[in-house]
């Protein structure tokens, strides 16, 4: 008699993507071979994962973030740039313009759930610079530097190569082309829809600020690869979702 021969299915390795907005780190994530849950506070039509929760990221965090093997955050990084801190300070404070501070509680959250977990932001935020990433490293169209806090885990950092040119644009007065764009704000030579998509390498939105907002998913993919690489070194079960 022939017996039943069991079928092992591969592993569904879970991410939280929170405050995902139209996912470009959810594409990442997908492209190295995980499930992926989004939350934002704002709908999200566009939104490419896999499952979004409406809702705020943060106590969303807190209440199931133990139940994903890996989590990813991106905190709103207006007021953590230079920009805010620096050129706009004054300005905003005239007009009384705050921006949220959300890395503190978000890291707090995060080291709740005992889960691995990365946290995103820009140059001038207080994110740990555990990792720094930029466009040219994946041959996109924007450089984009970003800052990662890693939280359980650790991957080395790659090399930085130089830049091919200037960002195009108006500077201090002056024009000048180059091979990458602006991908912020508008009018100054800076980004168009079109050129965002192609930039940053996202084809499934075309909002403008939204996709301004957005990580490059060969940031997320690489950061997810990187991951389960980590995985290797790891004793079994540690910081894994049963």
């Amino acid at each position: 008699m022939t017996q039943p021969v069991p079928i092992r299915r591969p592993r569904v390795w879970r991410v939280l993507d929170a405050f995902c907005c139209i996912g470009g780190a959810a594409r990442g994530y997908q492209r190295a071979g995980f499930h992926v849950t989004g939350v934002d506070v704002r709908p999200m039509p566009d939104y490419c994962g896999d499952r979004f929760v409406q809702g705020d990221a943060i106590e969303f965090i807190r209440a199931h973030g133990h139940e994903f093997d890996f989590i990813h955050t991106s905190p709103p990084c207006q007021g953590e740039g230079a920009p805010a801190k620096g050129t706009n300070a004054a300005r905003n404070k005239a007009i009384g313009r705050q921006y949220p501070k959300l890395i503190a509680p978000t890291r707090g959250a995060l080291e709740t759930t005992g889960r691995p977990y990365v946290m995103e932001n820009v140059a001038g935020s207080g994110v740990r610079k555990d990792l720094r990433l930029c466009g040219e490293m994946f041959g996109l169209g924007v450089l984009m530097h970003r800052y990662f806090e890693l939280g359980g885990w650790a991957t080395a950092r790659p090399a930085h190569p130089a830049h091919r040119g200037y960002v195009r644009g108006w500077r201090h007065g002056v024009y000048r082309d180059g091979p990458y764009v602006a991908a912020y704000g508008k009018g100054g030579g800076k980004a168009t829809t079109e050129e965002i998509r192609w930039a940053k390498g996202i084809d499934w939105s075309s909002d403008h600020f939204n996709l301004r907002e957005a990580l490059p998913p060969a940031y997320t993919e690489f950061i997810g690869r990187a991951f389960r690489l980590s995985l290797r070194e790891l004793p079994a079960g540690a910081g894994v979702a049963a």
